[in-house]
């Protein structure tokens, strides 16, 4: 498999990992990272947290959150790789009902992933989601 064979398959099972947390099912994110103590995550739910032990226990409470979630649309603005790492920029769209309310929430995230080759295939090293998707004025700076 060549290195760009690799960071494809990894974005595969990036996109699948979404497609589950937003069902409530964590598995999938925490077998697309790496487990080595330099693995970081930063998403909505929370500050950021380094290490398998920590991204693990942000991970299933953000999975908490979400149920019946199904993915709209996975919008690529930037990818570069090289031998050593690869980067992909998404905004990542998809409807969920979050805790406490009935009806389907649309909710779109930009996402910034980072992965680097570990053994047989490239492993997520680094994840940052926010929900920033639009322009923003300066007060969004101190809120």
């Amino acid at each position: 498999m060549t290195d760009q064979q690799g960071i494809e398959a990894a974005v595969e099972r990036s996109h699948a990992a979404v497609a589950a947390i937003i069902k409530g099912d964590a598995d999938p994110f925490l077998e697309l990272f790496s487990h080595e103590d330099d693995a970081t995550l930063a998403n909505p739910w929370g500050p950021p947290v380094r290490g398998i032990n920590d991204i693990r226990a942000t991970v299933q409470r953000a999975a908490a959150n979400y149920r019946e979630g199904e993915v709209v649309d996975f919008e690529r603005v930037g990818v570069l790789s090289t031998s050593q790492v690869a980067y992909m920029f998404e905004i990542e769209r998809f409807r969920v009902k979050l805790p406490g309310q009935d009806e389907m929430t649309p909710v779109a995230l930009r996402v910034t992933s980072i992965f680097r080759p570990e053994g047989d295939e490239w492993r997520l090293i680094h994840r940052h989601a926010d929900p920033i998707t639009t322009p923003r004025g300066p007060e969004s700076l101190t809120r």
